[in-house]
């Protein structure tokens, strides 16, 4: 079975995460095997960016793309960055404006702007959980002089003067009836799920997203393919091609199966990430595998041979922290062919792999499959 590269947005409030911050058991191996499969897993939420690390981290989400505030910043997750993150794209918009009109029909109402990567100024203090990171009270005055990626905006009711805020030229996206949340015109998660899209060479029509909120219905109406979570509102249930079964009862973890080949289940989750990748990949398979500054491995990788290159086809995440040798017997699990080395030897043959990292080593595929797939390119390009 080959699969097709795929961008899977995924919302995390209410589909990887419930009400308690509990991630529902299985999500994390379930993610891993979507990753191994070679597919593009984007976390797309409203959260700041100082809310959704440390989800990301949990999810072992590290490397990869990632949305936030919905949509008004996009990021690259790094562990090798500084900060963790390379921010790629923000969307800013002059917050005077809609402060003011909150102010004139609300005068209660409490304002948060935004600090990218490190929490909110505010108007006055927000009760805990209710901003992700830090926060720190200013004069009203200073949350208008400068632009914003994102302003939050509370008082009771004030969800009934959506429409008068949006007027000001800016997105409104209501969190409840008395939560709304403002970034600039035009942006939301499908926007820039879209850009990312673009970048990394994905067809419109292989995008799935998964959602619950009022604020995942443009990323919905994006998608390839979109599913709403059992427990979303009427409104995000219809405009979802799929409805799939509420958070407690782990309803993403269907969806994600549904983008892996089944596998044998009693592998390893090492094996069970090399089986997959091997089966998913288009052509032969190699595993390259790079030391950090100890023992184990920093990352292991498969490889795929096409069109007569050897390209990244996916990482696979259980192969960080372990051993050569667990690699090999993970591999022997998983049916992969590969060169045994010298006659009477049982270890496998590592060959050396020059350039990005310190010490990079190859587990390489059976010499009769890489030759047949190389003959069968070179005859295709004699061919054209």
């Amino acid at each position: 079975m080959t699969c097709t590269r795929t961008l899977v947005a995924l919302d995390i409030d209410g589909t990887l995460v419930d009400s308690e911050q509990k991630v529902p058991t299985g999500t994390v191996p379930a993610l891993d095997l979507v990753r191994a499969a070679g597919h593009e897993v984007v976390l797309a939420s409203g959260r700041s960016l100082t809310g959704l690390l440390p989800i990301a981290t949990r999810l072992g989400l590290t490397h990869g793309w990632a949305v936030c505030s919905n949509g008004a910043l996009a990021v690259r997750l790094d562990r090798s960055a500084p900060s963790g993150y390379d921010v790629v794209e923000t969307h800013t918009f002059d917050p005077a404006p809609v402060i003011r009109c909150a102010l004139d029909v609300a005068p209660s109402v409490r304002v948060a702007v935004e600090e990218v990567g490190w929490g909110w100024r505010t108007s006055s203090v927000f009760e805990p959980g209710e901003l992700n990171g830090q926060q720190k009270t200013v004069l009203l005055a200073d949350l208008m002089a400068e632009s914003a990626t994102r302003v939050a905006l509370t008082a009771p009711g004030i969800r009934r003067y959506t429409d008068s805020l949006r007027a000001t030229g800016v997105t409104v996206a209501p969190q409840g009836p008395d939560w709304l949340d403002v970034t600039a015109q035009g942006v939301n998660k499908a926007a820039a799920l879209d850009v990312i899209r673009t970048h990394l060479g994905i067809p419109a029509e292989r995008t799935v997203a998964v959602g619950d909120g009022v604020n995942d219905l443009d990323m919905l109406a994006w998608a390839g393919r979109s599913v709403a979570m059992g427990q979303a509102p009427a409104i995000v249930r219809s405009a979802a091609g799929e409805t799939t079964d509420s958070i407690d009862q782990a309803g993403v973890l269907p969806v994600l199966a549904s983008l892996v080949p089944t596998v044998d289940r009693t592998l390893s989750s090492l094996a069970a990430q090399i089986a997959t990748a091997e089966r998913t990949a288009p052509g032969p398979v190699v595993l390259r595998v790079w030391h950090g500054s100890g023992p184990d491995l920093a990352r292991c990788e498969a490889w795929a041979l096409q069109d007569g290159c050897w390209v990244r086809h996916a990482p696979i995440p259980s192969g960080v922290g372990v051993t050569m040798r667990a690699i090999e017997t993970a591999a022997l699990d998983a049916g992969m062919p590969y060169p045994r080395g010298d006659e009477g030897r049982r270890r496998a043959q590592w060959r050396s792999v020059i350039g990005d990292g310190p010490a990079g080593f190859e587990l390489g595929a059976s010499p009769r499959m890489v030759d047949t797939a190389l003959c069968h390119a070179a005859r295709s390009s004699v061919a054209v």
